[in-house]
């Protein structure tokens, strides 16, 4: 394969991923690398996409303490993961990407395009001025950028200048602008070097504010641009305290300083000491005004305003050394970030588990003590009662037929067929009058189950969450209607029950034929018969009512039959009771069941990150100095002002009486801060 002219001598062309973090192994070692990084890198990136893939199946919908601050952290973890890590790691010698972010106002777009000498980014005075983020590349680095090897969910458009699209521009398809990308190419730019400018971290939009979060995640190195005016607004510093929090690389420019306000630059040093930034880089660039040395020429800021920054992104870009350093230490600290990340939100999801069982267990026993209910409803004879008593009393008379129950099975037996032969029409009445009875008392049961339930919810963040805009307090509108067919359904039931027991005994044929309803009224009678909880009268009523019920069906069937069919009977309606009462209870874990509470827990989300601890702990180790970093020579371009020295300074404010900037005699670089390349490379200055 003829390998394209815009990859870099000597470099594997970048393969596009599939998908959002699409598995590939890292770029291989080249000449003179050990294999020990590189396995170790498989190693990460194995672990690593195990923890991705367990992050996506982590569910956080309930309103659990901490819950908002947790789904907060699961969006960064997998923005971390998509965006940045995943990506770098498979892509080692990619350039070092560093990603131009700030205030609004603050000058970013001016800034970058100083920098270039050339119109890459619009600025101007309507605000939000950056909205499709602007990523400037060299010509030969292209390849790294126009496949989603990084900022995947962001569309691609190739552009030279920020108003003249290429003719081979890849469309953007329909995405907005602040879900694409535009890469412009820049002979400027020293080869392995790429500058971003992202969208305000302040823009009034929301969706701009979320990229330039988002973008300023995706950086090896960030370049943080504020002003004299706005340095200690909480915003930047609320995304600052984050980028220490991950050990990012951080510089800072401070943007339109007056002459001799030395105070605001000691002022943004203290701050930054405060929020973990004592090490990092310090810019500071001299306000623009109509004139003097700030004056915009051309649109673009003096070259010795931007010569230090110019000099010292320069000199990074053409250090490979240095380059790699920067992007390990980064990448270093997003690892650590993302373990301990994952190990908060393992302990999130076990909260959400709790929180879930809790929930569910307040419906299961709120529906369970209902079912108890009419249980012990259908049970202690509180059934025979009312009208239901009355029919039956219509039904089998209070006379001779009782008499001849007292008298003996024997004369029932007689009695039975006599009684058949004059009052079967009078069993559909107390039929009737046992169905309202256990439909009064079912729906009752519900109403409580529910109510019960709706207030232990209520008193549960997570649970009173889940109520708003449901009508979850009483039962549901259709119950009445299924509690009658489920009643009906059991009396059914017990009818067959009692045709299936004639079918096997001819004694019972002739009884059958005249009365199978009357039996099955009262087998009903019999389910509810058991006298506790009564008193008094109620126990002699019942009581007798009970022993009729039972003696006629003995006189059919014999004593160890009915004992039989009396308990099948009870066992069907307990059934349909538990039936209507789980529909009911449905109403309630149907909520959770939608928010895919039931995630796993944060077990498997904890062992994961272990094992990327692991694995990052057996890279480091094997790691050998300066891993990671191409050795090819220095090539391409110097950003503008690169070489100039600064002006002098007083705490690094250009002074008003300063003469004209001149070169370092004999380099054409610039002094450097001293310590500055000791504490970002780990070594001593050359020269110190």
């Amino acid at each position: 394969m003829t390998e394209p002219d815009d990859v870099p001598p000597g470099e594997v062309e970048p393969q596009p991923a599939v998908g959002r973090h699409a598995a590939g192994p890292p770029d291989a070692p080249g000449p003179g690398e050990l294999p020990g990084p590189g396995a170790g890198i498989v190693a990460l990136i194995d672990a690593l996409d195990t923890l991705r893939a367990r992050l996506g199946a982590l569910r956080l919908p309930l309103e659990t303490p901490g819950a908002a601050v947790a789904r907060a952290d699961l969006a960064r973890a997998v923005d971390q993961l998509d965006d940045y890590l995943l990506p770098r790691l498979r892509a080692e010698r990619a350039p070092l990407l560093v990603v131009v972010g700030g205030s609004t106002g603050a000058g970013k777009s001016t800034l970058v395009n100083s920098l270039l000498g050339e119109q890459v980014s619009a600025p101007g005075v309507l605000r939000p001025t950056t909205r499709a983020p602007v990523l400037v590349h060299h010509p030969l680095d292209a390849r790294w950028f126009t496949t989603d090897r990084v900022l995947p969910g962001l569309a691609r458009v190739t552009t030279d200048r920020s108003d003249a699209p290429r003719a081979d521009a890849r469309p953007a398809s329909d995405a907005p602008p602040s879900r694409s990308l535009r890469l412009v190419r820049s002979d400027a730019l020293p080869q392995g070097l790429a500058l971003l400018d992202a969208p305000d971290i302040d823009s009034v939009e929301t969706a701009n504010r979320e990229l330039a979060a988002q973008l300023l995640g995706a950086a090896d190195l960030w370049l943080f641009v504020t002003t004299a005016a706005r340095y200690a607004d909480a915003v930047p510093w609320d995304l600052l305290l984050h980028a220490a929090a991950r050990k990012a690389q951080v510089a800072m420019v401070l943007d339109r300083v007056d002459p001799g306000s030395e105070q605001v630059a000691d002022d943004l040093r203290r701050l930054m000491a405060e929020h973990g930034l004592a090490d990092a880089q310090l810019f500071v660039v001299p306000e623009a005004a109509d004139a003097g040395p700030g004056a915009l020429e051309d649109g673009y800021l003096p070259e010795e305003t931007v010569g230090e920054i110019a000099t010292w992104l320069t000199g990074l870009g053409g250090d490979p050394e240095a380059r790699a350093r920067v992007i390990a230490a980064t990448r270093d600290g997003v690892v650590d970030d993302l373990v301990r990340r994952a190990v908060h939100l393992a302990d999130a999801a076990d909260t959400q588990r709790a929180a879930d069982t809790r929930l569910r267990d307040a419906v299961r026993r709120h529906h369970a003590d209902a079912l108890a209910q009419v249980d012990a409803a259908t049970s202690d004879g509180a059934l025979l009662r009312g009208e239901v008593l009355a029919r039956w009393q219509d039904f089998v008379g209070t006379g001779e037929f009782f008499r001849s129950v007292e008298a003996g099975v024997g004369r029932v037996r007689d009695a039975v067929v006599d009684f058949f032969r004059g009052k079967p029409r009078q069993a559909p009445q107390v039929e009737q009058a046992i169905a309202h009875g256990l439909e009064s008392v079912v729906l009752d049961a519900a109403e409580q189950a529910a109510e019960r339930t709706y207030q232990t919810w209520r008193g549960d963040a997570a649970g009173a969450a889940l109520l708003q805009g449901l009508e979850l307090s009483r039962t549901s509108g259709g119950l009445r209607a299924q509690v009658g067919e489920e009643i009906r359904g059991w009396q059914s039931d017990v009818l067959e029950l009692v045709r299936e027991q004639g079918a096997e005994k001819r004694g019972t044929a002739r009884a059958l034929s005249l009365g199978v309803n009357a039996l099955g009224v009262s087998l009903m009678v019999l389910v509810f018969a058991s006298t506790a909880g009564l008193t008094g009268a109620e126990i002699g009523i019942a009581g007798g009512t009970a022993v009729v019920a039972q003696k006629l069906l003995e006189a059919v069937f014999g004593d160890e039959a009915v004992r039989r069919l009396s308990l099948e009977a009870k066992k069907r309606l307990t059934a349909r009771v538990q039936s209507v009462l789980d529909g009911q209870a449905a109403r309630y874990t149907a909520q959770l069941d939608a928010l895919g509470t039931q995630a796993p827990a944060g077990d498997a989300v904890r062992e994961a990150a272990r094992a990327v601890e692991g694995a990052a702990r057996a890279e480091r180790s094997v790691r050998p100095a300066g891993a990671g970093g191409s050795t090819r020579a220095f090539s391409g371009g110097m950003l503008r002002g690169a070489g100039t020295l600064r002006r002098p300074t007083t705490d690094g404010v250009p002074r008003a009486d300063a003469g004209p900037a001149v070169d370092e005699p004999g380099t054409g670089a610039p002094e450097r801060r001293p310590g500055f390349w000791s504490r970002l490379l780990g070594r001593k200055d050359s020269g110190s």
